[in-house]
This record gives structure tokens, C-alpha cells and sequence, in this order.
């Protein structure tokens, strides 16, 4: 179930724990925090909630920044449930919102308007006017009103603490499987398959094109991938992410082709789970080479994904 902050709470669901970040990723350290408040709720019987904010607070503030979200609000609802929620709560961020005091954002959006309980967040989570409230103002501004509160420490892997921008960085290395290692799954695009030039099925490699959106662009280049489709199925492929230097005029795109399948998936929103970098894009003398290296591409993917099943 989706809720949105500026609208009232259902009865059902006030006196809710609600996790409280932004949780883009939803890593393990975005876990920590929503599995604090999951346990909390089920021991008090009260309703959990995760929350999050859309658009990030960081595009509304600097509304010229390149795309670097790492889920979209689809995304972070199903990994919301699965952790155990029974609500995502969405905090639209605008301009009213960026101007709500600390002081007013606890006492008057979460204790009254939303009605909950208790608040779980990061021990770092800042939030309010020129982030004037952090977990101190939260504690303080809480205990008048009512409101319980639990700070979550970072969660630390090789000694350093897994961030949003830690897989960042992985993915624009071309290390996705950094990034799944923070994430405990591979980075995922998710979108529906648009019509693209037809090129790849006139040399044997059919490809379903998805626009990149608000996600980050990892490393440009050719990935071992799976795809979900929406009936479940879960399919290998190699896929080519950004501006096919080989062709003109360029034009940035994800272009997954699934081995051994045949089937239609235009309209269709698919999921593209990045697994394996293989190589950097590169512009080829003509389509016999560029074939040539597709081929040896997807052998090589294949090889990376034999111990996935499906």
C-alpha cells in the first residue's frame, strides 16, 4: 500500500513505528534501519511503515544534477513489503516541505497528521528547514508530543560504512557486483520496452530498449544481465548500456538481448538486473565486427550466469 504524507493517515495505520529516510537502494544499511522498525512494530502490535522521499531532496535543490537515483518508487514499494512493511509512506519534497521547521515537521506531520507511535531512523538522518533537525531534535521534540524514537547506527562491510553513495561509485567503475554486495542484490533498471531502430534483429540479436530515466548511469559498456518479466520468468542476456558509438546519430539507451527467446515484449515493463561489466563501449568497422564481438560477448555472459537458475 502507498501512502502520501499530505494526505490523511487511514485509522487503521495511525500509531504505525515508521521508518524514516530516504532508503534509495534500500542497501543493507537502509535495511538495518526499516528491520528495527519492522521488529519494534510487531512487538508493540502496531502497523509498520517505511518511508521515503520523492523526488530526492537533492533534485529539489539542485534541479540540474545528473540522474542518479538507484530505484524507483515501484522499486523501493516492492522492497518495502518484502522487508515487512505494511505501508510505504511518500514524502513529496517540494517547496513546502523544504521549508517546514524541524520543530514542526515532528510535532505537526508526524505525531498529529500521521499519528504515529514511533520513529526509526539513521543515527546521520537530517530533516527539516536548512536541516535544522537531526536525531536529537527528534528525541526532544518527540518525547513532548508523545512520539517514541530509535537511532540506528551505520552498518559497516570491509570496515567501511555502506552508503548510497559507496554503490555509486561501484557502478560508475563498472563493479556492479560491488554495488550488489551493498545492496544484497544486483542494480536493477526497471521500465517498460520501447520501439527502437529494429538493428538488432536484422543481425540475430533482437534487443528490447528501455530509457534509463532518473537512474544513475553505471559505466557505459556491455553487462551480463537477467531480465524478470512480469509474469515472473526470469531470462539471461548481455546488454549494452549507453550511446552506441557504432551507430548514428547516438542515442543513450539500455538494450538487453535475452538468449533463447523469442517472444514480443513491447509495452512491457521488464527488469534488467546488472551482474558482470564484460567491457567498455567501443565503435566497431562495420557490422561483421560489431556481430562478431556481440557473439563473443554473449558466450562469455552465459559463462557468468551458468550458476543462475532459470
Amino acid at each position: 500500500m502507498r501512502l502520501h504524507a499530505s494526505e490523511p493517515m487511514p485509522e487503521a495505520l495511525r500509531g504505525a513505528v515508521i521508518a524514516l529516510g530516504n532508503f534509495d537502494g534500500f542497501h543493507l544499511g537502509h535495511q538495518a534501519v526499516a528491520g528495527e522498525a519492522v521488529r519494534w512494530a510487531r512487538e508493540m502490535g502496531r502497523p509498520a511503515i517505511i518511508a521515503t522521499f520523492d523526488p530526492h531532496p537533492v533534485r529539489h535543490f539542485k534541479p540540474d544534477a545528473p540522474p542518479f537515483r538507484l530505484t524507483t518508487l515501484d522499486q523501493r514499494e516492492a522492497l518495502f513489503t518484502a522487508a515487512g512493511a505494511d505501508a510505504m509512506l511518500v514524502f513529496a519534497f517540494d517547496g513546502a516541505l523544504a521549508a517546514t521547521t524541524a520543530d514542526s515537521f515532528v510535532r505537526d506531520l508526524l505525531a498529529e497528521r500521521l499519528g504515529a507511535a514511533a520513529v526509526v531512523t539513521g543515527e546521520d538522518f537530517t530533516f527539516g528547514r536548512a536541516r535544522g533537525g537531526n536525531i536529537s531534535v527528534l528525541r526532544e521534540v518527540g518525547a513532548e508530543v508523545g512520539l517514541q524514537t530509535r537511532a540506528v547506527g551505520p552498518v559497516l562491510l570491509d570496515g567501511e560504512v555502506v552508503s548510497s553513495s559507496r554503490i555509486r561509485e561501484a557502478l560508475i567503475a563498472g563493479d556492479p557486483q560491488e554495488a550488489a554486495r551493498l545492496l544484497t542484490r544486483p542494480f536493477a533498471i526497471k521500465g517498460p520496452v520501447q520501439h527502437g531502430d529494429k538493428v538488432g534483429r536484422t543481425i540475430n540479436f533482437p534487443t528490447a530498449n528501455l530509457d534509463i530515466g532518473t537512474y544513475l548511469r553505471p559505466r557505459y559498456g556491455i553487462y551480463s544481465v537477467t531480465g524478470r518479466l512480469p509474469d515472473g520468468r526470469v531470462l539471461k542476456g548481455a546488454a549494452n548500456i549507453g550511446i552506441r558509438p557504432t551507430f548514428d546519430p547516438p542515442k543513450e539507451l539500455l538494450e538487453p538481448h535475452f538468449f533463447d527467446f523469442s517472444g514480443d515484449l513491447y509495452g512491457q515493463e521488464i527488469e534488467v538486473a546488472f551482474h558482470h561489466f564484460l567491457r567498455g563501449e567501443a565503435k566497431f568497422d562495420g557490422l561483421d565486427a560489431l556481430v562478431a564481438q556481440m557473439g563473443r560477448d554473449c558466450d562469455e555472459a552465459r559463462r557468468l550466469l551458468a550458476h543462475i537458475g532459470g
